[in-house]
């Protein structure tokens, strides 16, 4: 059975005054702390859960600023492109024209080249003919010595050109 005693009043005692003591030296200020840590993981984490948005709202700001940069960058290109292609298409554009003045040119060229060559000719022949004319005065016989005075006279002529010109 249980004795109450004098005993079990001075453990009782002993014990509402550790509890006393306990609650003022030691409960208080470990429940302070113990509040004191819990409001800083509170903080703690309200502060990485801000950071957090914060990190997001730069990423997102980032991204955009990447997609319009590329944006950018690609109607810079098609720009160029653009230009070097009207520019490609001028130099073509150009350079038929330039091609057509020279075919202009040269038709012009040999225009001139076959009149001159034209009146070159003419003005050999004429003297050929003069000479040849003069040959048959000078030894003036019959048709048939005339005609084998003249085929010697043209055996005589290089049979490739006629005078500077080649045939």
């Amino acid at each position: 059975m249980i004795n109450i005693d004098g005993t079990l009043l001075a453990q009782l005692v002993n014990f509402i005054v550790l509890v006393i003591l306990l609650r003022i030296f030691a409960y208080k200020p470990i429940m302070k702390m113990l509040h004191d840590r819990e409001a800083k993981i509170a903080n703690s984490i309200e502060s990485a859960e801000n950071d957090e948005k914060k990190a997001k709202q730069t990423l997102d700001e980032y991204q955009k600023q990447l997609a319009e940069a590329r944006l950018k960058a690609q109607e810079i290109i098609d720009k160029a492109m653009k230009r070097a292609q009207q520019e490609y298409d001028a130099s073509v554009v150009q350079t038929k024209q330039e091609i057509e003045q020279m075919r202009q040119n040269a038709k012009e060229d040999i225009v001139r080249e076959r009149a001159r060559a034209a009146t070159q000719l003419k003005g050999e022949v004429v003297s050929l003919s003069m000479a040849a004319a003069s040959k048959i005065i000078a030894t003036n016989i019959d048709d048939a010595a005339n005609q084998k005075l003249i085929g010697e006279f043209i055996e005589k002529l290089d049979k490739n050109k006629l005078g500077d010109l080649s045939c």
